[in-house]
């Protein structure tokens, strides 16, 4: 059996016309499917309409036990029952999970130092329960997976999208076949960020140093290559970045082990 684990991008979430595009081809992309999602700006305009104030370091969210109760409303509430709204509309049978729901992910709590994030959760492979996320599968089900986690002793943590596709991914490649996709806003890793035309097609470890020393790859962009390649190192057959309007194609930026 082939799976695929496909994580979307905050920006899509944040415009409704672009959401419903990515849906309607999320719906109809063929074989067994996973969806994963986060939620940020969304909870971050929540917590300023609620007075919360939001800190971020590093780019990363401080998730006190306020924002925990945001976030949760958030992320495993509003977007996504609104996902799986939508996909039900379309005849994708979509179940709406959090790693909380029949043990999926028991998340373990960031260590508070050098930086004390809260409520932040990490996610390593053994968390993950590939088992039960494959009687969903089986069960023609299609799990729809937000960032919400808990821990062993029951405590709500928020955990990084990114990171839970890649875990998932990992974990569900020990018994079946897995491309792990990340749709976001473009249509891969762009050669030249004012040209949307100018998707990289393969990264390999030799080009990917190179297009880290000349700056294409930056930021924000370096964490999930790098995760990428982890998760191809650990059993993933396939890693792609794309736009959200091509997930039902093959476009998109391949990453290659070699």
């Amino acid at each position: 059996m082939e799976i695929s684990v496909v994580k979307i991008g905050g920006n899509v979430i944040d415009n409704p016309e672009a959401l419903r595009c990515f849906v309607e081809k999320f719906a109809v992309r063929t074989g067994k499917k996973i969806l994963i999602h986060g939620g940020g700006k969304v909870a971050t305009s929540i917590s300023t309409k609620l007075g919360i104030p939001t800190k971020i370091i590093d780019g990363r969210r401080i998730t006190d036990w306020e924002t925990v109760r945001v976030v949760t409303m958030v992320y495993a509430g509003l977007i996504n029952k609104t996902l799986v709204s939508q996909l039900q509309a379309l005849g994708c049978n979509a179940l709406g999970l959090s790693g909380a729901d029949a043990g999926l992910i028991k998340a373990v709590k960031r260590n508070p130092k050098p930086i004390d994030f809260g409520y932040v959760g990490d996610v390593p492979v053994e968390c993950v329960n590939a088992k039960q996320l494959l009687n969903f599968i089986d069960g023609e089900l299609v799990p729809v997976l937000c960032s919400i986690t808990a821990d062993k002793d029951g405590t709500l943590l928020n955990c990084n999208a990114d990171t839970i596709a890649q875990s998932v991914a990992v974990a569900l490649s020990q018994h079946h076949q897995v491309e792990l996709i990340y749709c976001f806003d473009k249509k891969g890793l762009l050669a030249d960020v004012n040209d949307d035309n100018s998707a990289i097609p393969v990264i390999n470890p030799e080009n990917c140093a190179k297009l880290k020393a000349d700056g294409v790859i930056s930021d924000g962009m370096i964490p999930k290559i790098d995760n990428a390649f982890a998760a191809l190192n650990a059993g993933v057959k396939k890693v792609v970045i794309k736009s959200y309007s091509d997930v039902d194609n093959d476009k998109g930026t391949i990453i290659k082990p070699d």
